[in-house]
């Protein structure tokens, strides 16, 4: 390749990563928690309680389970005749301690969700902001407000496709020779970039089904919007809609029928489709002749994606229409496939934990290559360096360290305040955190700053531990022992991230007392005084 070409290639690659980096770091340290939502709801509600109550509950039998559902259901469209309309109820499963019915208020323009409290009581659940759902908008708006996040990131998996292209077309000349190579000594920036390929290169197939499904799971309703507006005269959802699992439009007939019950319509899908685990249903137009059912949920056909739905005639469960992996159309394939991929829920708990481990190594990854443009940038010889080199490494350490502690911070909060409480906080003490560490590294000696930045985030990590063991003492082990393993695998992973911190804060300090003196990670020297 000339030299020129693969000059414009390195142009690409490093602006394209600077612009990038730092959202996507965000993007990817949340989304490896992500990948855990329902036991992480399950440790945020461990311990005595209500919530207690109702994990208890989700080990009733199924026709228990549906009879309660068939209650809720019912008290629901007594007293909300309003939300009958539209409506969608919850059946009981993982992450689901107990049925809720969800729907937006017609007249409000508000989302209403709706539980049975302990003494079988209707009561309007308030939104929690639960730690998992945070972390989930976290992973797709990157602390953006929604939908510009979201349209934000999806733009920036774009660019992150862009990235990897020029950076596979950079590296492919010394692929086979310096693969696995890690050259350890005084040269950091050589280490970096050995770190930095080999993270690259071996875990490349995950980054371009990431850069892939987020471009399309992003910017999806932006690209198909000229089409149904300008082309198709707004009835594209229409024709594609079932495709993509969207609701079908139902007419009223203004007729009244009674609605089926819930066990009659689960019974009516499964029978449909033979090994459906039914999770929801979307019910329309309850009391009238012309009520449509949707029950989705997922069924085993070795296929990349679980998910089914069969559609039911509401007053006489009738089925409607069904779909399921083996009937899928090709672009139904092609996204559920997509979505399957990007959430890795295909093939149980160990593509989860690999999963976990490849989009840590991610995020490992940006701020590698945010430090390679900083010491790329490094004039050797000169005390002033760049002011735009001191700057993003400023902004990546405090960007970095602020997100790992402000994730680590709401941990602690929510184990020490409880899920509701902190629910509404959990938002407040995250970019408190991030902008406090943000403005700790640009107006600290840099060097003190990621040292000390690194500190507060490994004791936030292990405060993990110690309010775990404060809110719930022994509860960790006897769930151990038991089989449970989430609360003590949330305990050792919280301590191995504050043991990683504490040796990357040794390291800081190591290369600022040794290091180059004319560095953007070196201690400031103090002024000589003239000779008097």
């Amino acid at each position: 390749m000339k030299a020129a070409t693969l000059r414009r290639f390195k142009a690409v690659h490093s602006t394209v990563g600077m612009l990038t980096g730092l959202l996507l770091f965000v993007a990817f340290f949340a989304g490896a928690l992500t990948l855990f939502h329902h036991p992480l709801e399950a440790w945020a509600e461990a311990g005595p309680g209500p919530a207690a109550a109702r994990r208890e509950s989700a080990s009733a039998d199924r026709p228990q389970a549906l009879d309660q559902a068939q209650r809720l259901l019912d008290a629901v469209a007594l007293q909300e005749p309003r939300l009958r309309a539209d409506l969608r109820l919850v059946l009981p499963g993982e992450g689901e301690a107990g049925p809720r019915v969800v729907a937006q208020d017609p007249q409000r323009r508000v989302l209403r969700q709706f539980e049975l409290d302990e003494h079988g009581a209707l009561q309007e659940r308030a939104e929690r902001g639960e730690l998992a759902d945070f972390l989930y908008r976290l992973h797709y708006t990157a602390g953006i407000p929604a939908p510009w996040g979201t349209y934000v990131l999806g733009l920036v998996s774009l660019l992150y496709g862009l990235a990897l292209v020029s950076g596979v077309v950079i590296y492919a000349p010394v692929l086979m020779r310096d693969l696995m190579a890690m050259r350890w000594g005084h040269n950091l920036k050589r280490l970096w970039q050995d770190v930095h390929n080999a993270l690259g290169m071996l875990s490349l197939p995950f980054h371009l089904v990431f850069a892939w499904s987020g471009a399309v799971l992003g910017l999806g309703a932006l690209l198909l919007a000229p089409f149904q507006l300008l082309v198709y005269d707004g009835k594209l959802i229409d024709i594609i809609g079932p495709q993509a699992g969207f609701s079908r439009p139902v007419p009223a007939q203004r007729v009244p029928a009674p609605l089926r019950s819930v066990a009659e319509l689960v019974a009516a899908a499964e029978q449909a489709v033979p090994g459906l685990v039914a999770e929801r249903l979307h019910l329309r137009l309850i009391g009238d002749a012309a009520a449509h059912v949707e029950v989705d949920g997922r069924v085993d056909q070795r296929r990349l994606s679980p998910f089914a739905r069969v559609e039911l005639q509401g007053s006489t469960a009738r089925v409607v229409a069904f779909m399921t992996p083996q009937t899928y159309s090709l672009g139904t394939a092609l996204l559920r496939g997509l979505q399957s991929l990007h959430f890795g829920d295909y093939a149980g708990w160990l593509l989860r934990w690999l999963y976990f481990a490849l989009a840590l190594g991610a995020a490992l990854l940006f701020y590698s290559g945010n430090l390679l443009w900083v010491e790329s940038r490094r004039r050797h010889q000169q005390v002033l360096q760049p002011g735009r080199a001191l700057l993003m490494a400023r902004l990546t350490v405090g960007a970095a360290l602020g997100c790992v502690a402000g994730v680590a911070a709401l941990f602690v909060l929510v184990r020490l305040a409880g899920q509701g409480a902190s629910g509404p906080w959990l938002p407040t003490v995250y970019f408190a955190v991030l902008l406090a560490a943000l403005l700790w590294a640009l107006y600290r000696p840099l060097a003190l700053a990621a040292q000390q930045l690194c500190v507060v985030a490994a004791l936030l990590g292990a405060g993990i531990v110690v309010a775990d063991v404060w809110a719930l003492g022994a509860l960790a082990l006897t769930e151990a022992a038991r089989g449970e393993l989430t609360l003590l695998s949330v305990d050792l992973l919280a301590l191995g991230g504050a043991a990683l911190l504490l040796a990357a804060s040794r390291s800081v300090r190591r290369r600022a007392l040794t290091g180059p003196a004319h560095s953007v990670w070196a201690l400031p020297q103090p002024a000589a005084t003239a000779p008097r």
